[in-house]
């Protein structure tokens, strides 16, 4: 009955940490709430665990522990509307809505459907910079499709993010010449700044996106409409999912040029 009580007193303890700031416990605290069965660690934390290795230490059942000792909280105990999980998430707010791979999604997307559009700010700045300047001290410029351009794209090294660039470009490469239009001209990948109308920043702020030709592309605030549009073929979308990005195709506010690189969306649990 102890040992019930005690770890009822620690799990209140650490859950009143706010889930704005990330710090550093105790070894002792960390110990004492470290959970050794594996099947007390939510689906989220251990997708992020395998997505990005080189970061992440580990997990409890509500916090993630970081290998430079930074410990952030899972789920921060609020309920929130969808416009509030995009403006305030946790880490669990990310995988709430789940994306699908491949041609067997809904279409056009259900009302808020928006897998992979929710994203805690503070894990994406501590993966891959949290100003412009950190962001950029890791960027490397990849040549895109050179097969069919002289084009090039900057993109971070952070997590093997290049190495995917490369990957997709070797891949759309390989396709029939109608293909083409769609993604030998990109509309950009890096760029430091917040989204239109919002706080938040861009997944372009970390050089993880790329947005493909505008021309043959569709936007809900371009169209000022929620009446789905999309012209860009699968066969171009199953290319980048194939190496961990996923498609604003898919979302109920569809962005359908831009793709971002988002591995833990991907990953199981098991």
């Amino acid at each position: 009955m102890k040992k019930v009580l005690i770890s009822f007193i620690i799990f209140g303890f650490l859950f009143s940490c706010s889930e704005k700031e990330t710090k550093s416990l105790p070894t002792l605290q960390k110990n004492l709430v470290n959970v050794k069965s594996d099947s007390l660690i939510p689906a989220g934390l251990k997708k992020l665990l395998k997505a990005y290795p080189d970061f992440l230490d580990s997990a409890d059942f509500n916090h993630l522990y970081w290998k430079d000792g930074t410990v952030m909280i899972y789920d921060d105990g609020k309920e929130k509307t969808f416009e509030e999980m995009l403006d305030n998430p946790d880490l669990e707010d990310m995988f709430k809505i789940h994306y699908i791979p491949g041609r067997d999604y809904e279409n056009p997307p259900p009302e808020n459907y928006d897998p992979g559009r929710i994203r805690y700010e503070p894990f994406f700045k501590k993966i891959y910079g949290s100003t412009q300047n950190e962001v950029k001290n890791k960027l490397v410029s990849i040549e895109w499709m050179p097969g069919s351009t002289n084009s090039s794209i900057i993109v971070t090294s952070v997590n093997g993010v290049d190495a995917q660039f490369r990957a997709v470009s070797q891949e759309l490469d390989k396709l029939a010449e109608k293909f083409k239009k769609y993604v030998t001209k990109t509309a950009g990948t890096f760029n430091w700044r917040v989204i239109a109308g919002t706080n938040r920043m861009s997944a372009h702020s970390y050089g993880i996106a790329i947005d493909i030709n505008t021309t043959y592309s569709d936007y809900w605030l371009w169209s000022k409409s929620y009446n789905y549009n999309n012209q860009i073929p699968i066969e171009i979308v199953e290319i980048f999912e194939k190496y961990g990005f996923i498609w604003g195709g898919k979302w109920y506010h569809y962005d359908t040029m831009h793709f971002e690189y988002r591995p833990e969306l991907f990953e199981t649990a098991e």
